[in-house]
Parts: structure tokens; C-alpha cells; sequence
């Protein structure tokens, strides 16, 4: 089971969602549950094995808060690294409720897990795509410029193809389900409409601050951003790809910052993006909209749905 907490953790952090500029509201998914964000408060709903909702709420404390984390291109990074975090922490509660798990993840197996992921960043994403433009390079005769553009389509389609894979796994759909079903709530509440489950079930699956959008506009981000590192060695190129990584999140970070606040003309500009949130979300039945709305009324401590209706 540990190693399907592993893989679930690194669909957790595709899945994950982000803040309002006004309300902070924000969540990700996680197994069988949703977490959510509101402005003092995490909250977080996981459907147990007897049907019941269990929630729990924690005290939000944004490392972006002060300087010089809230910097723009730094934030971007910071906001990465702490909803990774905290979304470990997440599947880890969620884990022991839903699948009733009674181990912890060790400091050691966490460094493992990063270790891993990071590996599999570096290779799939860095270092394939760069030994596959350099083959097309070599046979083609292509100029840098045109070598680069292959690099960051290589990296696009591999990144395309690992979501795609991934969600053929029925652990991940389910979570994908429940990620479909953070979305709608959101959604609804930003949109102002009344929030019963059936109102949120008619609403949109995507949500234009989606952390998925975010790393399809990292692909485009870096092929600009890289194009900068020149030639050299392939040990060289890979070195310059992972510490200019960091740069590029902050720079795609703030272009999905600019975008959520630009209402129509942004959802427009950002629709490529938006629309691989149909490969990382589902349609979320009753249940699990249940669940994601009782997580949200856990993060903001107040009551949302209509008198009446009531969580099972």
C-alpha cells in the first residue's frame, strides 16, 4: 500500500489547486477526500469505508506571508513547494482514514519519495526530451532555435502521455473523480450559486488555477527560458535545465496569477492550458461533491449549503 501512496502522492501534486486573490480558496485532492484552503484555516473531508464524512481543520500559515517569499517569481516556487507539502501531510491523514492505514510515512521514506520524484522529473522531463532534440537535431539539421521547440513539444507530449498513464490506474481516477469534484465546488462558490450538491454537480470541472495548467505552461515557459542556457555538454544542458527550473515555475506562476485576474480575456488566452484539466479531472458523482462541499464549510467554519440539506 505504501507504494500506491507513493504514486497517488505524485497524482496528488497534479491535482493541486490554488488561491483567490479576494477569498482565499483553494484545494486539491486527495484519497477519497478533498482538501481545501480558506484564509485561517486548512480543511479536510474524507469519506470513510463505512460511508461517514470525517473532517479536520488546521491553521493555515502561508510561508508567502513576508518578504522575500511574497516577491513575485519567488512565490511562485514558495506556493509549489507548500502546497506539495502540505499535500503530503493530507494524503497521509487521508490514507489512514479511507484505506485504513495505521503506519506513518518515515522521515526516510518521504526523502525517498522526493528523491524518486525528483529523478523522474530530471528524466522524463529534462533528460529525454533533450536526447530525443538532439537526435532530431542531428538528423535534420535543424537550427537552435528549432532544436529547442522540439525539445519543449517532446517534453509536452511526455508529460501528456505520463497524466494519460497514470490515469488508467483506478486508484488515481478515483482521485481525479474527487478532483473534478473540488473544482465544481469552487466554482460554485466563486460563482455565488446556491450550494446544494446538485447546483455544484451542474457546475464546470475546470478552474482556470489549476496546478495542471500551471505545469503545461511551464512546458511553454521553458522553452523560452532555456533557450538562454546555449549549447554545450549534455551534462551541461541537464545541469542548466534544473537550476533554471525554479525561474521558470515563478515566471509560469505569475502568468497564471495575471491570467485568473483577467477575467474572459484570460480564460481565452489560457484555454490550451485549461483544457488538460479534462485528462487530470472526472465527473464526480453525488457522494464525492458531498464530500468536497463539506471540506469547504470545514476550511471556512461556516455553513454553506441551504437549511435542510444536510451531509450523510
Amino acid at each position: 500500500m505504501k507504494i500506491k501512496r507513493i504514486l497517488a502522492a505524485l497524482a496528488v501534486a497534479l491535482a493541486a489547486g490554488s488561491g483567490d486573490k479576494k477569498i482565499p480558496v483553494g484545494g486539491q485532492a486527495v484519497i477519497e477526500g478533498v482538501l481545501m484552503k480558506g484564509p485561517s484555516l486548512w480543511g479536510l473531508s474524507i469519506r470513510r469505508p463505512d460511508g461517514v464524512i470525517e473532517s479536520e481543520s488546521w491553521g493555515v500559515k502561508s510561508w508567502t506571508a513576508s518578504l522575500p517569499w511574497k516577491l513575485p517569481l519567488i512565490r511562485g516556487v514558495v506556493t509549489m513547494v507548500e502546497m506539495m507539502t502540505t499535500g503530503f501531510r493530507a494524503l497521509d491523514k487521508s490514507a489512514k482514514i479511507a484505506v485504513g492505514e495505521e503506519e506513518k510515512i518515515t522521515f526516510l521514506e518521504m526523502a525517498l519519495t522526493v528523491a524518486a520524484a525528483i529523478g523522474a522529473v530530471v528524466g522524463l522531463f529534462i533528460a529525454l526530451p533533450l536526447w530525443l532534440s538532439d537526435l532530431a537535431y542531428n538528423a535534420r539539421g535543424l537550427t537552435a532555435t528549432g532544436k529547442n521547440i522540439i525539445e519543449g513539444c517532446v517534453r509536452g507530449l511526455v508529460f501528456i502521455a505520463y497524466v494519460a498513464g497514470i490515469g488508467l490506474w483506478g486508484e488515481i481516477r478515483q482521485v481525479f473523480r474527487y478532483h473534478g469534484a473540488e473544482h465544481k465546488t469552487i466554482n460554485a462558490y466563486e460563482g455565488g450559486v446556491p450550494m446544494t450538491v446538485e447546483n455544484i454537480m451542474n457546475c464546470s470541472r475546470i478552474h482556470p488555477r489549476c496546478g495542471t495548467s500551471f505545469l503545461l505552461i511551464v512546458v511553454a515557459v521553458s522553452i523560452i527560458v532555456f533557450s538562454a542556457a546555449g549549447s554545450g555538454t549534455i551534462l551541461w544542458r541537464i545541469g542548466s535545465r534544473v537550476l533554471l527550473l525554479p525561474l521558470v515555475m515563478g515566471i509560469s506562476y505569475e502568468i497564471i496569477k495575471g491570467a485568473s485576474c483577467a477575467g474572459a480575456a484570460g480564460r481565452f488566452l489560457m484555454w490550451p492550458a485549461l483544457s488538460f484539466q479534462f485528462l487530470t479531472t472526472r465527473e464526480p458523482d453525488y457522494n464525492q461533491v458531498e464530500v468536497a462541499l463539506t471540506s469547504l464549510e470545514t476550511a471556512l467554519q461556516k455553513r454553506l449549503r441551504p437549511e435542510g440539506e444536510t451531509a450523510e
